[in-house]
This record gives structure tokens, sequence and C-alpha cells, in this order.
């Protein structure tokens, strides 16, 4: 019997995007999975040795929120790091995993995470920023084990 396999492209950067591929490739591989995650654009953020995500509701109309705020509040100073804040506090209050512990579990758990490479000279970024665990390569890499997936998630 072969070996099942997820492939997931990470392409947020935000706190309350970073949870989904780490969660999915984690559980994925404690299933058996041999998982991939493909991080490309502002997903790149999530595999910085130091995260330092925020979330915010804007553009983002189905964020719970314990009162209704308008839209044009959302937009000013200070409300993003309000709701990355009451987001930490929920997390916390609730019992969900540290971050960077869901990112080591997936490393510990051997999902293979790449950089994408064009993303990483587009922006000129510093790769002394990221992780050791990650390797760096093009779509068309990441397309041949997606190919053979049975599961493919673009979160």
């Amino acid at each position: 019997m072969t070996e099942k396999k997820l492939a997931i492209i990470a392409t947020k950067g935000t706190l309350d995007w970073a949870y989904p591929p780490f969660i999915l490739a984690s559980t994925a591989a404690a299933l058996g999975y041999e998982s991939e995650v493909f991080f490309t654009f502002y997903g790149l953020q999530l595999l910085k040795k130091k995260l330092d995500l925020k979330v915010s509701s804007l553009g983002n109309p189905g964020m719970p929120m314990p009162m209704p705020v308008p839209v044009f509040m959302q937009a000013l100073p200070g409300m993003q790091a309000m709701m990355t804040s009451m987001m930490k506090k929920k997390m916390k209050s609730k019992g969900v995993a540290d971050l960077e512990d869901l990112r080591d579990l997936c490393i510990e758990a051997e999902v293979k995470m790449i950089a994408c490479q064009m993303t990483v000279d587009l922006f000129e970024m510093d790769t002394s920023e990221f992780i050791s665990e990650v390797e760096y390569a093009g779509a068309a890499a990441f397309f041949e084990f997606a190919g053979e997936s049975d599961i493919c998630l673009y979160i």
C-alpha cells in the first residue's frame, strides 16, 4: 500500500491564517500522510524564526467579535494590536496550541516545508530569518509532489 500524500499551499501571513496549514499538516502526518507545505507570498512569514504575526478583522467579516465594530472603526490606529491581543487571549483560554509549538510538531513529524524561491527573491527576503528546516524550491518542484497527492489544499 502506498503512503497517502497531503499538499498544502500557504499564502497568508496573519495569525489567524497561520494555524490552518500547521494544524492540517501535523494532523495528516499523525495519520500517516506524507505532508508538504509550499509557502509563498505572505505565507513566507510563517517560516520566520521569530513569529510576530498579527490579526485584523478588516476584510474578514466572518471574524467573531465580542461586540459589533463598524468597518470604519476597524481601520483606526491600535485596532490591529487590540484584535491580535483579543485573539491570542481567546486561543490561550481555550487551550489552543501555540503557533511555534504547532510548527515544531510539523517539523518533528517530518512535514516538508518549502519556501517559494521566486517569492523569496521577489521580496528580497533575508533567509537567515527563516527556520533552518526550510527547503527552497520553485512551483514546478512543488507540482511534482502535489500532482501525486491525494489531497491538495490552498490556504
